[in-house]
């Protein structure tokens, strides 16, 4: 059984279905553009606020305060503070490990569904270009079969193939923008979840009774 007549009919069929596909792909790229840009903005927070009241409270010895402040505010920064504050009474080394699971936590969070966004970024030019070579393919079927047609026949095949080609940019480079500023996006709201953190730790560290465990 000869593999290459096998290959022709499946190439014989254009390239709609590979229009389709990337109109599929940016449909969920736009959905996961969309949902990623409200989920940062919700989580906007007042640290300067929130870490001058939070360091008022522990150097009072106050943590329960401290832990409902953290409690009501919005953010990643103040999820990373609770989980450190439940194990306060443990001492700091117990604090600190508890954040540095949280912010674990955290950054998988924050880096949902971008992986999908660099995929489509990197990969709709090729499926584009794939699309087009396979439109190619039946042109020259189109002019082999219809020879009457001439060149108009294959020039009509290759323009329409070349679109596909071009969908694949279109979709390709708002999920690469996407993918860009959205990690940098999350490298920052990281780096403050870091300093508010380390701002927490120092804070407890200046409490050598609480540095070794007892609340």
């Amino acid at each position: 059984m000869k593999l290459t007549p096998k290959l022709l009919g499946f190439t014989f069929v254009g390239a709609e279905w590979v229009l389709w596909l990337l109109i599929g792909l940016s449909v969920i790229s736009l959905s996961i553009l969309l949902e990623r840009g409200f989920f940062y903005y919700r989580l906007r927070v007042s640290l300067s606020s929130m870490m001058q009241k939070l360091r008022q409270l522990i150097r009072t010895k106050d943590v329960s305060g401290a832990r409902e402040l953290v409690l009501k505010t919005k953010g990643i920064e103040a999820q990373v503070l609770s989980a450190g504050l439940s194990e306060v009474s443990y001492g700091v080394s117990a604090v600190e490990d508890a954040m540095i699971a949280a912010k674990i936590r955290v950054r998988i969070m924050l880096e949902r569904n971008l992986s999908f966004l660099g995929t489509v970024g990197s990969n709709a030019p090729f499926i584009g270009l794939f699309g087009t070579v396979l439109g190619i393919i039946k042109a020259f079927r189109d002019l082999a079969t219809n020879q009457a047609g001439g060149m108009t026949v294959v020039m009509a095949g290759i323009s329409e193939a070349l679109v596909a080609t071009a969908v694949g940019l279109m979709v390709a480079i708002p999920a690469v923008v996407g993918f860009n500023f959205y990690g940098r996006v999350v490298r920052k709201k990281m780096a403050e979840v870091d300093a508010t953190a380390q701002d927490m730790l120092a804070i407890l560290r200046e409490d050598p009774k609480r540095s070794e465990g007892v609340a």
